[in-house]
């Protein structure tokens, strides 16, 4: 019982820690007034590959956070299959991002804030009720769900204002 409690905690901390990684992503987001969604795709315990909210700065309707980190991790790889990977987000990804996380193959998605408007996950969308050919992605949701949520409501706060 003691060791599958240390295993939790242990689990826990080191999800926290990629998702306070993908969290500083979004900051750099914010900091580009870019809305502030981040991303890191782990393999192995070890970060591939970093994005963030680049859509206002590339001009790009599809340089969102978790795109841009995998196209990161694929070319760290050199390979677009990231099987084994697991994708860390501050916001629930919507259909684009998640028709990308389900073609790279990623095992895991975790994310810290539901989108109401746009998220593919179960708020507005659930694609896994589908039953589509590629591997099953498990999806957890809640990690750094207050900050990442104040942070994106700092910053449409902020766009309102002006």
């Amino acid at each position: 019982m003691k060791q599958d409690v240390e295993n939790a905690i242990r689990y826990y901390s080191m999800n926290k820690s990629f998702m306070e990684e993908a969290y500083k992503e979004a900051l750099l987001a914010f900091s580009k007034n870019e809305i502030p969604v981040g991303c890191v795709i782990v393999k192995d315990n070890k970060i591939i590959g970093r994005g963030h909210n680049l859509k206002e700065t590339s001009k790009l309707v599809y340089s969102h956070a978790e795109i841009n980190a995998i196209a990161d991790a694929s070319k760290n790889l050199n390979n677009w299959r990231l099987n084994d990977c697991s994708l860390y987000v501050t916001l629930e990804p919507c259909a684009m991002c998640m028709g990308a996380i389900m073609q790279s193959q990623i095992s895991n998605v975790y994310f810290s804030v539901f989108d109401k408007a746009m998220g593919c996950c179960g708020s507005k969308l659930n694609l896994f009720e589908y039953n589509f050919q590629n591997p099953k992605i498990n999806v957890f949701q809640g990690l750094l769900e207050e900050e990442s949520k104040s942070l994106l409501q700092e910053f449409f706060k902020k766009l309102r204002s002006k």
